[in-house]
């Protein structure tokens, strides 16, 4: 999943520079936000990009949630300034202030999905790490109880989801085994189309 927003966000990016957009990143991880200030041209938005790409991984067994500065992103850059949030969006509360980002900038979300996220793998129980609650967890596709726990789990996450950016055409979700380029691509052309119509 790491890989694919990092992939993602290094395409966002770039088409920035294409359109000789300012760009600038806010890298939240477990353990605090690495703010990059906006940039324009080819050759910086290019070095903005490495410097994500090349951030190190956050520890498996360190804190689960980000650390996401929402008050300083309410004010980073001008009214109507396009924010994207790139993330897992699990069935969370809504950040404090949500609202007023929202109607300050153009906000889109793009969520990324592994195969487990959508579905248990079709297989014989077996066991797996849990790197979250240190622990051996038996994973039982065939087991009833399990898929209704990941059938739930799954739809609270998509109300979430929903709840958090209702417009369809403003949120994007991609799974890991897809072409991050196309699935971009494929957004934005959804978005120009409906606006065609209007």
């Amino acid at each position: 999943k790491r890989g694919a927003l990092l992939e993602l966000a290094g395409l966002v990016a770039l088409l920035g520079a294409v359109n000789r957009d300012r760009v600038g990143i806010i890298h939240a991880t477990p353990t605090g936000a690495q703010l990059m200030q906006p940039v324009r041209g080819r050759g910086r938005i290019m070095h903005l990009t490495s410097r994500l790409l090349g951030s190190p991984e956050p520890l498996m067994n360190g804190p689960a949630e980000a650390q996401i500065p929402w008050q300083h992103i309410a004010h980073a850059a001008p009214r109507h300034s396009i924010l994207l949030w790139l993330g897992d969006f699990p069935a969370r509360p809504q950040p404090e202030g949500w609202g007023v980002i929202r109607r300050r900038y153009n906000v889109f979300t793009f969520r990324v999905d592994d195969p487990w996220d959508r579905e248990l793998p079709r297989t014989s129980a077996f066991g797996t790490y849990d790197p979250v609650g240190e622990r051996i967890v038996v994973v039982d596709p065939n087991s009833r109880a399990q898929r209704e726990q990941h059938a739930a789990w799954r739809e609270a996450r998509e109300e979430a989801f929903r709840e958090l950016q209702p417009d369809t055409l403003s949120r994007l979700t991609v799974s890991t085994r897809e072409d991050m380029l196309e699935a971009m691509v494929g957004f934005f052309r959804a978005r120009m189309g409906a606006a065609s119509k209007q």
